[in-house]
């Protein structure tokens, strides 16, 4: 049994590895790489592997990070069978469709400038044809046979909607083992879904994203982003919060109804949801209820939207967006992408940047060379779409909504797991990885890098 590492390794975008067993190549994850114009160039490197040799794909979430090369995969001539649940379906197709699309235009824009074609990453046929290669659709807890003496089950991850641990069951020669996959993990008591339920195993590979560090509580976040609202409203500008489509808009959605609801903000309050992806994915959360903690099923059994309340409009026509950025103050707009890497924000940004009343709030990680990462670390400046944009806005960054657990929450997941003989520790940058590996003393650890393979 070997397992070789092509993306998340000592860093954190691009998550995909390898597992070779009874006879078979499972690969868990296929995601983009994320940051910079480097990055993008990696994306379109060769996968490290070949795409039509692997039998299986388990896709732990919908994450465009750990799904986002699936379209590249089934272009470089993948035939296996993805197997998710049925929410990571759903959220996957959206979010492959919007990340095809981006390229589309990438790949215009880059042919304009130099006066020749470019070709995209992949298009929306290669979209199709990834959704093609979805089989079955997995249930938590229960397990599937993929051939004699393999078997996988999901268990829930507490990360996004349908996210899942991936446990990998093995039987050679005479020998049973326990492979863990953690993929992204969540923290204890979140909103809207349930916390992490990882299985026993003996060998378990986990995202240490937040080893290094401890996020603040879900409810000082809250305040903290009511807080901020309420200020910038108070002196007249606007609220940009660059947010992920998937789980982070969908929460600061829910904790806004909240908000309005016991009356800490104004029960008309102009929300833009300026996102056609985060639009289309609240949709899909409000179809799964089956993944939903007490708290949020009870509210929705008794009749409440979670995401929904009088001032919150949904924007999909790109005329719309347009016309938000006329808007001089007193509205909160939400809008992708999270690292301002791309997406209506950076239209948003350049409107609001300037002005010295309005605030961007960060609510999410944002990688080194992202422009989230640079306005975070204090620029002056930076540059979007070719021109030079003054930062004069207040900047908050508010890490308690991160969808990922922090160190304190990691380490108690890996207590969880109990008996492991060997932890393998990725998509962290090198530094946080480090210093999560230092509390774990006693325990086997291997921080590998790309391209590594270890025997198991």
């Amino acid at each position: 049994m070997e397992l070789s590492f092509h993306g998340a390794d000592r860093d954190v975008t691009g998550s995909c590895h390898l597992l070779e067993c009874a006879g078979k190549r499972l690969l868990i994850d296929c995601g983009m790489f994320q940051g910079g114009r480097e990055l993008q160039d990696e994306n379109s490197a060769p996968l490290g592997f070949d795409a039509a040799a692997i039998d299986f794909l388990l896709l732990t979430h919908a994450h465009l990070d750990h799904c986002g090369r699936l379209p590249l995969l089934a272009k470089r001539g993948f035939r296996g069978e993805i197997i998710a649940t049925s929410a990571t379906r759903e959220l996957a197709q959206i979010v492959m469709q919007d990340a095809a699309h981006m390229a589309e235009d990438d790949a215009a824009w880059q042919a304009r400038r130099a006066g020749g074609p470019a070709a995209p990453l992949y298009t929306q046929t290669d979209v199709v044809s990834a959704m093609a290669r979805f089989g079955r659709v997995a249930a938590y807890g229960a397990e599937i046979e993929l051939a004699p003496g393999l078997r996988v089950s999901f268990h829930d991850a507490g990360h996004i909607l349908g996210s899942a641990h991936v446990l990998v069951q093995v039987t050679e020669n005479g020998r049973a083992r326990r492979v863990l996959f953690s993929g992204d993990i969540g923290g204890a008591g979140r909103p809207i879904i349930r916390d992490p339920d990882p299985p026993a195993a003996e060998i378990v590979l986990m995202e240490t994203t937040y080893g290094d560090r401890n996020h603040r509580s879900t409810a000082e976040s809250v305040i903290e982003l009511v807080g901020v609202i309420a200020a910038t409203i108070t002196r007249g500008g606007n609220v940009v919060i660059p947010s992920f489509a998937l789980e982070r808009s969908q929460e600061i959605l829910y904790a806004l109804r909240a908000a309005i609801v016991s009356g800490a903000l104004p029960p008309q309050l102009p929300v833009y949801l300026d996102s056609p992806m985060a639009v289309s994915a609240t949709e899909i959360y409000r179809k799964h209820p089956e993944c939903y903690d007490a708290e949020a099923a009870a509210l929705m059994a008794g009749g409440t939207d979670l995401f929904g309340f009088p001032g919150l409009r949904l924007v999909r026509a790109s005329s719309d967006s347009i016309a938000i950025n006329r808007i001089v103050g007193g509205s909160v707009i939400i809008a992708g992408s999270g690292m301002c890497t791309g997406g209506r924000v950076r239209h948003h940004l350049v409107h609001n940047l300037p002005r010295a009343d309005a605030s961007i709030v960060f609510v999410g990680y944002a990688a080194n060379g992202t422009p989230a990462r640079r306005i975070i670390d204090g620029a002056r400046s930076i540059v979007l779409f070719g021109e030079e944009v003054p930062v004069r806005a207040q900047v908050h960054t508010i890490n308690g909504f991160s969808a990922h657990a922090d160190q304190g929450e990691l380490l108690r997941w890996h207590a969880r797991v109990g008996g492991a003989e060997r932890t393998v520790l990725v998509h962290g940058e090198q530094g946080a990885m480090s210093a999560f590996a230092a509390l774990l003393p006693g325990v086997p650890v291997a921080m590998p890098g790309p391209g590594d393979r270890l025997t198991l």
